[in-house]
């Protein structure tokens, strides 16, 4: 099976590359604008005729877009993650190859849900942010592109690469700081808020089984279970063997003053955009603002040691977000397999190589 995969050098790409490669049935053409890629080609400013050649040329039976922004204002968002998977849909319309294309989409399409509930892919879509309209908006494309092709709706993407700029890379990065100086306690908010995480490596398979499938529309890729943030936290203190106080502070800031939490969660600051770091600024898919797939992968420095992380989980999802995860099952054969628990050790190794 011939594969193109688009935005390879990204956090998610990255890791669909690996899983594909050891596939000895899969031959595999990586496209991008990184030196690391097979072929040098910018989606967001390049033409849909030179990419139709491009296309004619390799003629691959599967075409992966793991390409796209997290960070930037709504006009740069929109060219890298709307205008050019409408070039990505446009090049395949055009071409005689006939491929089929897997869109990689993100949870902040979703928006906010209600605490509790599982969004289904039927959910109507009510993003809160630019990232989320921009992702939003590539996946009506795709479904209204009359190709064969499936979108992967990822929750929140975590593991070995998870961005530096996302939500737990932060706390990472944080504690890091912290343990390396001495300080005995890490200050914390928006610890309540909820995230289906899921591992990247977990989302590579979900990749590779949506290639060899006939699923079209909509498959949301998660673990199912909403985690709160405090609860993550406290995972991560325990791998990294950090053995100060994690203090939160109770909401947004000019809400009610710190306290001590035995358990404590990660919060990020409002992203100068989010996927952030997730995709990269054009790189590919890191997620949700953070990818995500995706959101909340942005906004300003590390908060460090005895100063807060702050409000809001920047993906414009509100307080709750948990994946209904049956479509994965029942259309793709996939569900999730590694725990949270490896994932956040995975993290922390790779902050504690800074030390």
């Amino acid at each position: 099976m011939r594969v193109l995969l688009l935005g390879s050098g990204g956090f998610l790409g990255r890791y669909v590359a690996e899983h594909l490669l050891a596939d000895p049935a899969v031959q595999l053409t990586a496209l991008g604008r990184g030196d690391d890629a097979d072929v040098r080609f910018d989606l967001s400013n390049g033409s849909p005729g030179a990419l139709t050649r491009f296309l004619n040329a390799v003629h691959p039976g599967v075409v992966i877009n793991c390409a796209g922004a997290t960070r930037g204002g709504a006009r740069e968002l929109t060219r890298h993650n709307t205008v050019a998977v409408a070039t990505v849909c446009e090049s395949l319309r055009r071409s005689g190859c006939g491929a089929r294309l897997v869109q990689i989409g993100c949870s902040s399409e979703y928006g906010p849900s209600q605490p509790g509930s599982s969004t289904a892919e039927d959910a109507v879509p009510r993003p809160g942010g630019p990232y989320g309209v921009s992702k939003l908006a590539a996946t009506e494309l795709v479904l209204g592109s009359g190709l064969d092709a499936v979108v992967l709706r990822v929750f929140s993407p975590v593991g070995p690469g998870t961005p530096a700029g996302s939500p737990l890379g932060r706390l990472a990065e944080a504690m890091r700081r912290a343990m390396q100086s001495g300080e005995s306690e890490l200050k914390l908010s928006g610890l309540g808020v909820q995230r289906d995480f899921v591992d990247v490596r977990d989302v590579a398979r979900a990749v590779h089984a949506a290639s060899l499938s006939a699923a079209q529309g909509v498959v949301n890729i998660g673990s199912g279970r909403a985690v709160r943030l405090r609860e993550a936290a406290s995972v991560l203190a325990r791998v990294a063997g950090f053995g100060g106080a994690l203090h939160e502070i109770d909401g947004p800031p000019g809400r009610g003053g710190p306290h001590h939490v035995a358990a404590a969660g990660v919060h990020v600051p409002a992203p100068a955009h989010p996927h952030g770091a997730a995709h990269g600024h054009a790189t590919a898919h890191g997620h949700a603002p953070a990818h995500p797939q995706a959101a909340g992968e942005h906004g300003g420095g590390p908060g460090g040691a005895g100063s807060a992380i702050t409000y809001p989980y920047p993906d414009g999802c509100g307080s709750w977000q948990q994946a209904d995860v049956r479509t994965a099952r029942d259309r793709l054969g996939w569900r999730s397999r590694i725990p949270l628990e490896e994932s956040l050790a995975d993290i922390w190794m790779e902050a504690a190589c800074r030390i």
